[in-house]
């Protein structure tokens, strides 16, 4: 893959989406797939991943959440400040079906969103399961509902929707009716939850899978995934959630910027 250097690129605004989550909108003009992402880079800080969260009126945006030097450097920033951009990079979700549902949590909700848009487009029966710790850590509740989807809201606490998980909801769901394909972004444990339940109702899943990232473009080879090699930033972040299911990490384990093994709890 041709290496380009990032694009200083000042930020058009910055919109609040949550407690300690914030959106920035970046100047693009380019095509986007649902699903890809784009490095940032805040000079003198780091690079890193995230996900494409929305493209309109000639901006991409990406969602935040400040949980570490990066992300809250990045969730600092102001309109008119610089960030580099390189990207946006990675394969995509593909709709399968008249019948799709999409499982999000927490932030992993982001890297749904341009999906939920093309399912729309596409007038897909669409069911959006998101999932949080509370009503305050939701995600994009306005946004959702000028979409007119059928969404489901799950918190831990109870705080709004239902209480409990997304993949209670989402096995009720394939028990109650034929669902063409389950598109999945959250924590790995969620994830793999999600992959087993669409196994074993023989319904095809495509999860996105969140690993640590040093190029993005698939040269570094920090993302790969152990035995099979292939590049989450190259040959994902999408893939079949049955493929993965024949990993010896997915769930188990990732490794940080190190390359030490740090197990999911």
């Amino acid at each position: 893959m041709k290496h380009e250097l990032p694009k200083m690129l000042k930020i058009e605004r910055v919109i609040r989406e949550a407690e300690g989550v914030h959106t920035l909108f970046l100047p693009y003009a380019g095509e986007v797939k649902a699903g890809q992402f784009v490095m940032l880079w805040v000079p003198g800080v780091d690079a890193k991943p995230a996900g494409i969260s929305y493209h309109q009126d000639g901006c991409i945006g990406v969602t935040i959440s400040a949980v570490g030097a990066w992300s809250k450097e990045v969730c600092g920033k102001k309109s008119g400040d610089l960030l580099g951009l390189l990207g946006p990079y990675g394969n995509s979700f593909e709709l399968i079906g008249e019948n799709v549902v999409l499982v999000g949590g927490g932030y992993g909700a982001a890297t749904l969103m341009l999906l939920a848009e093309e399912a729309c487009r596409r007038s897909l029966k669409t069911t959006l399961i998101l999932g949080a710790r509370s009503e305050a850590a939701l995600l994009y509740r306005t946004r959702i509902k000028a979409m007119k989807l059928d969404a489901i809201f799950t918190t831990d606490d109870g705080s709004f929707g239902e209480k409990g998980f997304v993949t209670d909801i989402l096995q009720r769901k394939l028990q109650s009716e034929k669902v063409d394909g389950v598109y999945v972004c959250g924590p790995e444990i969620m994830e793999k939850r999600c992959a087993e339940i669409c196994l074993a109702a023989e319904v095809p899943s495509q999860i996105s899978l969140e690993r640590h990232m040093k190029c993005g473009f698939g040269v570094c080879g920090a993302c790969c995934i152990d035995h099979s090699g292939r590049r989450v930033c190259v040959e994902g972040t999408i893939f079949s959630g049955a493929d993965l299911l024949q990993t010896h990490e997915f769930g188990r384990y990732r490794r940080d910027s190190s390359a030490t093994k740090q197990p999911f709890a």
